[in-house]
């Protein structure tokens, strides 16, 4: 099956369910240094998804997928910081 959009990519569509519940669980945060660095992280994740998607070669997209990876590696180090400093639960973590 070809993909046409980036909507139908299926690391986005997960990219996109991680930018809300990330969203859910700092909307309250007081750390808005710490809150806008999570949420930043994970936004980077989906919009470098479409970004490389339309770039239009199969290079760039790759690349823009590294990035992606990296973001998803840097929303997962946050989310353990943010367990250590008890803003999340275990099982919000989890």
């Amino acid at each position: 099956m070809k993909i046409c959009n980036f909507e139908d990519i299926e690391a986005w569509k997960l990219g996109r369910e991680l930018v809300n519940k990330v969203y859910y669980l700092f909307t309250e945060l007081n750390d808005f240094a710490f809150k806008n660095q999570i949420l930043r992280a994970s936004l980077s994740i989906i919009t470098n998804i479409a970004e490389g998607f339309d770039r239009g070669s199969n290079k760039e997209f790759i690349q823009y997928l590294i990035i992606a990876r990296g973001s998803v590696s840097e929303v997962k180090s946050l989310l353990y910081i943010a367990l250590d400093l008890e803003y999340i639960t275990k099982q919000q973590f989890t």
